[in-house]
């Protein structure tokens, strides 16, 4: 989870007074309009938003600025500093609402469009830090499967990735909007087998997310995955990416449990993570971690019962 902090008061009032003056609180009042539509004042507006020269947070008319000029320009660098800036307020559960509250959220997610590499991420984590409140999730589930797609397809281990791959994490917090990945359970395991180590790890805190919910784990049991996952249960394996390993095999054998029934039967296909989790190769790496020189290690393989 992204970390949020109470943000300052307004400097204009607050969110309802905000209102009153626009109307509807989202859209932007004459005054924003006029300020910004003038070309000369365009770059101007940017560097003020953007400088870095408010101590804390913008406020509400700031955010509303900020999102006109992401409308209004073309300039790349404007729509990344804008960006950049409205992803470090968005780490403010207040302005994560006011953002929302203002229409924000389109605003930035048009933007994951962009054909320039560096907007596209730096949209993501916008979005990613706008995704911690529970209510903004619901409009930006919109864009699950376009980044998605764009997760699996993108360069791998990209800046681009990882940014869509922690928002996409932050998606699956709750159990809401975890259905809607489905259909890519497969295909992020090949990207967890295929990426460096911080690839690997961001990709196992997605699949944790998924894993503690119940009604994922035939999804996850039935993912078609090569036979090197297995390798990551090495006791040579970084821990950061081992212990969260071991801890999806925990979550997935208690799930099962929560459903009455431990996989005795196989009705899964070879090549499953059934067959990998519960076939002969894994016990013996089972067995052989309990002797592990990391005591976190060593206690998290004796949870896993020997099924």
């Amino acid at each position: 989870m992204l970390e949020t902090v109470q943000a300052p008061l307004f400097q204009n009032g607050t969110v309802a007074c905000w209102r009153a003056r626009t109307g509807t609180g989202l859209g932007f009042c004459p005054e924003v309009e006029s300020c910004i539509q003038d070309s000369d004042n365009l770059r101007n507006v940017s560097e003020d938003l953007t400088n870095g020269s408010y101590d804390d947070v913008l406020n509400a008319e700031q955010l509303q600025k900020l999102l006109y000029l992401l409308e209004l320009t073309e300039d790349p660098s404007i729509i990344e500093r804008a960006l950049v800036t409205l992803g470090n307020n968005a780490a403010f559960s207040a302005n994560q609402v006011i953002i929302r509250e203002l229409g924000g959220i389109p605003v930035v997610g048009s933007k994951i469009k962009d054909p320039n590499h560096s907007i596209k991420e730096k949209a993501l984590n916008a979005l990613s830090n706008l995704s911690v409140n529970v209510e903004n999730q619901i409009k930006i589930k919109v864009y699950v499967n376009q980044v998605c797609e764009d997760v699996l397809s993108g360069p791998l281990n990209s800046p681009v990735q990882l940014a869509g791959l922690r928002l996409l994490t932050n998606m699956t917090v709750t159990n809401d909007h975890q259905h809607m990945f489905t259909n890519y359970i497969t295909d992020l395991f090949q990207v967890l087998l295929a990426g460096n180590g911080t690839t690997k790890v961001q990709v196992l805190k997605l699949l944790l997310n998924l894993s503690e919910n119940p009604a994922m784990t035939e999804g996850l049991l039935g993912a078609q995955v090569d036979a090197s996952f297995l390798s990551l249960y090495d006791g040579h394996v970084a821990k950061e990416i081992l212990l969260r390993a071991l801890t999806l095999f925990q979550n997935i054998n208690n799930c099962l449990k929560k459903e009455g029934h431990l996989p005795v039967q196989p009705t899964f296909t070879q090549g499953s993570l059934f067959f990998l989790l519960y076939g002969e190769e894994c016990a013996q790496k089972m067995r052989a971690l309990v002797n592990h020189h990391d005591a976190d290690v060593k206690e998290k393989v004796t949870i896993i019962p020997k099924c």
